[in-house]
């Protein structure tokens, strides 16, 4: 079968339009014939290193004008990036290194902690700082003019429900279809330029500069997130929509206080749940739009989507499904759910990813090509999907995804753990924060258990505060019931007097 194929993005885009600006980043202006050039010799001194086609080139950067050149140059040459999260431990990061067993790691000198776990244990990745490779002497890349929508661009692991970091395989035909959908839901219009805070290394990032490329649309990237710089930026680079999730925006409505955006800005995406109906009042009467998503990784960024006129009126809804995408609630039973009943969440659609890196190519599919998203929730009469639990234990902290099992596992090899268990409680300023619940096996105060996983998690999954109990609530095939342990908290704001 005859595999379909798209000129090369970048290339494609400076040809089209190359004196429109591509990327603002501090105050610097780039337009798409400058981008491409600055990719095409990036492309050559990764070519000289060895980089090309296929290769898995692991990504240490944070987000930055040079970020998304070495991005595009690699898409230039064909290989295929993998998104290290700069927020990972050098242990997680070197388990992701050898799952996908990645050639190339080319990474910031400010991430030396790493850089050194990963010469001393991984002998097969070679360490290519950024300083290095723009000193690299430019040898001509053989440039990749033109992509199968089939081909690998890009690598990003989630962790899945068993605590197993996956990497999930991205083609260039899933972004390509995740724009389309998003521009057709949105709209799109000449002046339109979208401002990213929001990691690169994240779907929500990537997808902000796969986009740009293909619409010949302005991105401005901040290095952080800073409400003060936002507003100023959303006014003087004349930003047109923005990627959020509710902890930002609830600080961009503080910094505004009594003030509003000016009328060129139209759109706030907002993804990681929800927001509260306070927050969404103050933004219908500051006149900002606010479109509530919902996505993942696997569907290359949203995949449903609420518009504004809707998220009062159906406050807690993720939307309908954008074009070209399909969902459908599947019951307990395995037949298709009536409206308000609940089900785990599929997706279909050329957004939606190819499969899992080391995986089946089917795995998580049923027939039909039907993703299973181990998501709960349901549609309502007119088919507006409610999301009632993310991955079914699923903890979102400030836009950032904490699986219970990776935590947990974490815990118990603390030397002094018997059993542990972690779930996600309700916090004003993150969303969520995760807590834990353990049984020791011998002395251990809660800071020694913190200071444990400090050294072995990212910050964001380090459990905000320990509960020592005497057992953890199991059924009878000894899988833990979470809904016990929120009921627990939800009794007491310590614990029930007889579990101390």
């Amino acid at each position: 079968m005859q595999v379909e194929q798209i000129p090369n993005p970048l290339i494609k885009r400076a040809l089209l339009t190359p004196d429109r600006t591509a990327i603002a980043f501090n105050k610097v202006q780039y337009s798409f014939k400058e981008l491409y050039e600055h990719s095409h010799k990036t492309a050559g001194k990764l070519a000289r290193h060895g980089v090309k086609k296929d290769l898995y080139t692991a990504v240490l950067l944070g987000n930055h004008m040079d970020t998304a050149v070495i991005l595009l140059a690699l898409q230039l040459i064909g290989a295929r990036a993998v998104m290290i999260n700069s927020r990972l431990t050098a242990e997680e990061i070197v388990w992701q290194l050898n799952d996908s067993r990645s050639a190339f790691l080319l990474a910031e000198e400010r991430f030396q902690e790493t850089i050194a776990a990963v010469k001393e244990r991984i002998s097969t990745v070679k360490v290519v700082t950024k300083e290095k490779l723009f000193q690299t002497p430019f040898t001509e890349p053989e440039l990749i003019t033109e992509v199968a929508l089939d081909d690998v661009c890009s690598v990003m692991y989630t962790s899945g429900t068993t605590g197993a970091p996956k990497g999930v395989l991205q083609t260039y035909g899933n972004h390509w279809w995740s724009a389309v959908g998003s521009a057709l839901n949105l709209g799109l219009r000449e002046d339109d330029c979208w401002l990213c805070a929001v990691p690169l290394f994240h779907i929500s990032g990537y997808s902000i500069l796969m986009r740009s490329i293909f619409y010949g649309m302005k991105m401005v990237i901040h290095e952080h997130f800073n409400e003060k710089e936002t507003i100023q930026d959303i006014r003087e680079e004349k930003v047109t929509i923005m990627s959020v999730v509710t902890a930002m925006l609830a600080r961009i409505l503080d910094e505004l206080k009594d003030d509003k955006l000016p009328e060129t800005f139209r759109c706030m995406l907002l993804g990681g749940g929800p927001a509260p109906l306070p927050v969404l009042e103050t933004c219908v009467s500051k006149q900002i739009p606010v479109y509530q998503t919902y996505g993942m990784t696997e569907t290359a960024s949203q995949i449903v989507t609420l518009s504004p006129e809707y998220s009062v009126k159906k406050l807690g809804s993720a939307g309908k499904p954008l074009f070209p995408a399909s969902i459908k609630i599947i019951a307990g039973n395995g037949t298709e759910a009536e409206p308000y009943q609940s089900g785990e969440i599929v997706v279909k659609g050329p957004n939606v990813a190819k499969g899992y890196l080391n995986y089946d190519k089917n795995y998580g599919r049923s027939e039909g090509g039907w993703f299973h998203t181990g998501d709960i929730g349901y549609l309502d009469e007119e088919g507006f999907l409610f999301v009632q639990d993310r991955r079914s234990d699923l903890i979102i902290s400030g836009g950032e995804n904490i699986y219970p099992a990776e935590v947990e596992g974490v815990l118990l090899s603390h030397p002094h753990v018997k059993d542990a268990g972690v779930i996600g409680v309700e916090d004003g300023k993150w969303g969520q924060i995760p807590v834990a619940f353990i049984v020791k096996k011998a002395n251990v105060n809660e800071q020694e258990i913190i200071d444990f996983a400090k050294c072995r998690l990212a910050k964001y999954k380090v459990p905000k505060k320990i509960y020592f109990i005497r057992e953890l609530p199991r059924n009878a095939s000894k899988k833990l019931v979470r809904r016990k342990l929120r009921e627990m908290i939800g009794k007491d704001e310590d614990l029930p007097s007889a579990l101390k």
